[in-house]
């Protein structure tokens, strides 16, 4: 078995699944030029169910929708699975200055000719990457009109003043979006109608205590299980509407956990990661708080690492 695969069977993923996967990986090998492109994510994703439905879309050729609310692992899923297809990922984050010149491409000059500077959209049809469509939600028209084509069933683009290019077999999309932020606005139903829709669950213990196992494998039983109690108390209490989810970020936990195993305090370092990203005094109050429930004051980096 492919070393990059031992990790599904570690989770139990069905053996026609990651077999057909193999068999994925052998037919479509990576160009030499993009090869760089092949990384391995910072962080597994845990959870058998949504690897399992993630693997046989993708397996169909289906492009996938990523849905859910803040910290259930969208981004690191989509890093995984362009991993475990072992695809050169193409990472476009979408905002408002994101139109089809950045993702098709536009022209620019090269020894005094024009020619065509591919953008992320094209290399990824061009090498058969995974092409990861952060919050898809904040996408212009612009970018929509492109992504329309790319993804039904044509997976053609046409390049205006070029040639249509056809999609490699191997190229496929992961949007990811969350609900209510900033700038974001609700998908249309032609574009959803090209994805299958995966609803990220929220985090649970078990998750939670195989990520920070994972990622500190010296952490002590105790520290690992209120770190997971602190994120679980602060999940429910955005979930309530006593906060907002300012201070649910599992990144900021896990950097916090670092900057302990760094030497810092506890306390400061739960402050950085996770209480100082609430910017209203009554929420970070409260946050502060739960934070003082979990992580007694007097723990220094010898009660958190063996």
């Amino acid at each position: 078995m492919v070393k990059e695969l031992e990790f599904l069977e570690e989770q139990n993923i069905r053996p026609s699944l990651i077999r057909a996967v193999e068999t994925f990986r052998q037919s479509h090998p990576v160009d030499p030029a993009v090869a760089y492109r092949v990384t391995k994510p910072v962080m597994p994703f845990y959870g058998k169910e949504i690897l399992e439905m993630g693997i046989a879309a993708l397996l169909n050729g289906e492009n996938l929708l990523l849905t859910g609310s803040k910290a259930t692992g969208k981004n690191v899923l989509a890093e995984n699975l362009a991993y475990i297809f072992g695809r050169p990922s193409y990472n476009i984050s979408f905002h408002v200055n994101v139109g089809s010149a950045e993702l098709i491409g536009t022209d620019t000059f090269v020894d005094n000719q024009v020619q065509l500077r591919r953008g992320s959209i094209y290399r990824c049809a061009q090498y058969g990457g995974f092409g990861i469509l952060d919050e898809i939600n904040m996408a212009k028209n612009d970018a929509v009109s492109v992504l329309h084509a790319t993804l039904d069933y044509r997976r053609s683009i046409d390049v205006p003043g070029y040639d249509k290019i056809d999609l490699d077999p191997a190229a496929r999309f992961i949007g990811t979006m969350n609900y209510g932020y900033a700038g974001t606005k609700e998908l249309n139903e032609a574009l959803v109608s090209r994805f299958l829709v995966i609803d990220m669950p929220d985090q649970n213990e078990e998750t939670l205590t195989q990520i920070l196992q994972t990622t500190f494998p010296n952490g002590k039983k105790e520290a690992i299980r209120q770190f997971v109690g602190l994120f679980l108390d602060l999940q429910t209490k955005a979930e309530n509407g006593e906060i907002s989810t300012r201070s649910l970020d599992l990144r900021g936990l896990l950097a916090a956990v670092g900057t302990m195993e760094q030497g810092l305090s506890p306390l400061l370092s739960i402050r950085m990661g996770v209480v100082n990203k609430c910017f209203d005094e009554f929420e970070r109050e409260i946050v502060e708080d739960v934070v003082m429930t979990r992580i007694p004051e007097e723990w220094t980096r010898e009660d958190i690492f063996a």
